[in-house]
């Protein structure tokens, strides 16, 4: 294919040799001219293991080179990777100068050139910036429809710096966000035969990933590091630690944990978490990632209720109450707590949870619950139906098939789904229908 990048920095520079080296015609677009002959001069503009040698040949074969012409590298292809920077503003927002830049250029260029065109936008931008501020742009310069005059998607990009020419040959993953199918075709063809699986998705899910990806790496270091620092303060090795840890790929290395759903409780995860903390309080060591976890915790908690006050509706059912399915354990679920702050908001609450009777609560569990819920034996309702009868706001905690089988579809209380339904995808064009956080 001929292709076109414009920016050539890391993301550009490697992108650009890396398709020519897989066969493709590729004209490398920068403003700064002293980066467009380094690269005519089969130079890499950037420092980074494999991409000198890599450079050189693909220019000295021709299947490389570079402009500062942005109407010529766009009549000469048929694709365009937009490879720009998009540094922070000093607020910490999201400067997207340079992309909306080249985009009028770009599209002023498609205008003159006529025929589709497929533009990608590789830079890393937040969701919605593609579709509500890029491709106005492209439209208003091009005269015509994205999805129809010429293609748009969003390819984000996975390279470390210092291993990226191997990141590129040997992905994690290929993320497509199409506009529409043709578009989609068109990346997935730069990439064929490259291993790893693709994803084809919407435009701003593309643009989330690379988010979600850079947010957990950080996440990851963090953790590692204050976990580190606690283990040192308190004699352990923590590099002992941490390979126990990563050994575990049921639960820590895995995708346990990892889709979104209700609150953590339970009587492990707060109280260690808890413990934790006070230990590193108590040894002057600083964990700032670990000490809010639990009041992110509570905070995803009151998203919970908020969404209940939004409805303006005073008569509520709740289906589940344990920590988890399956068992009678009250203990710090948070299932309890959103139901004391809803009682103690007054309203008028209704409680189903097949595993919970108050006879049969013993021990520790019952005197948890006679603590923070004294009322319990008012509020627990003996089916599904009668909760249902009650309610018009219904909060879903748990998969009881029998609580499931029975929600309502169209007509009927408010759904707020905590724990994403099997038939989330489905339920969301019904009127009534929230997801906490999907």
């Amino acid at each position: 294919m001929r292709i076109s990048v414009f920016g050539l920095g890391y993301v550009g520079c490697v992108s650009a040799a890396c398709l020519a080296g897989m066969g493709h015609e590729v004209i490398g677009v920068d403003v700064n001219q002293v980066k467009v002959d380094l690269v005519n001069d089969g130079k890499a503009p950037v420092v980074e293991e494999r991409i000198g040698e890599l450079t050189a040949e693909v220019v000295r074969t021709g299947a490389l080179r570079a402009t500062v012409d942005v109407r010529e590298a766009i009549m000469n292809s048929e694709v365009s990777l937009i490879c720009v920077g998009t540094p922070s503003e000093p607020n910490g927002s999201l400067c997207t100068t340079y992309l909306e830049r080249v985009t009028e250029q770009i599209g002023a260029a498609l205008a003159e050139r006529g025929g589709r065109q497929t533009v990608v936008f590789r830079s890393t931008m937040l969701p919605g910036t593609c579709l509500n501020l890029l491709v106005p742009i492209l439209e208003k310069h091009v005269g015509g429809t994205a999805g129809v005059d010429f293609g748009v998607a969003v390819n984000p990009e996975f390279l470390r710096e210092g291993t990226s020419v191997r990141d590129f040959f040997d992905p994690p993953k290929t993320v497509i966000g199409e506009l529409d199918a043709a578009s989609g075709d068109a990346v997935a063809a730069l990439y064929e035969g490259l291993p790893g699986e693709v994803f084809r998705v919407p435009v701003p899910t593309a643009e989330a990933i690379k988010y979600a990806d850079n947010a957990f790496h950080g996440l990851k270091i963090g953790f590692a590091n204050e976990l580190g620092a606690v283990c040192q303060a308190l004699g352990v090795n923590s590099h002992e630690v941490m390979d126990v840890f990563m050994a575990d790929r049921k639960l820590n290395i895995s995708p346990a944990y990892l889709r979104p759903g209700f609150a953590f409780g339970g009587s492990c995860l707060p109280k260690d978490l808890r413990s934790l903390v006070h230990a590193a309080q108590r040894a002057d060591v600083s964990v700032p990632i670990l000490a809010h976890v639990l009041p992110s915790n509570a905070d995803h908690l009151q998203r919970a209720v908020e969404l209940v006050e939004r409805t303006g509706k005073r008569r509520v059912g709740l289906f589940g109450l344990s920590f988890k399915p399956g068992t009678d354990d009250l203990r710090e679920s948070p299932l309890v707590e959103l139901a004391e702050r809803l009682f103690g908001k007054g309203y008028d609450l209704r409680i189903y949870d097949a595993n919970v009777s108050l006879s049969r609560l013993i021990g520790a569990n019952r005197e948890y619950i006679e603590t923070r819920l004294p009322h319990l034996a008012q509020l627990l309702a003996d089916s599904v139906d009668e909760v249902l009868e009650h309610a018009d706001v219904c909060l879903v905690g748990t998969r009881d098939p029998a609580v499931l089988s029975a929600l309502p579809h169209g007509e009927g209380p408010v759904l707020i789904d905590l724990i994403h339904l099997p038939d989330a995808d489905a339920r969301r064009a019904e009127p009534g229908y929230v997801g906490l956080a999907w």
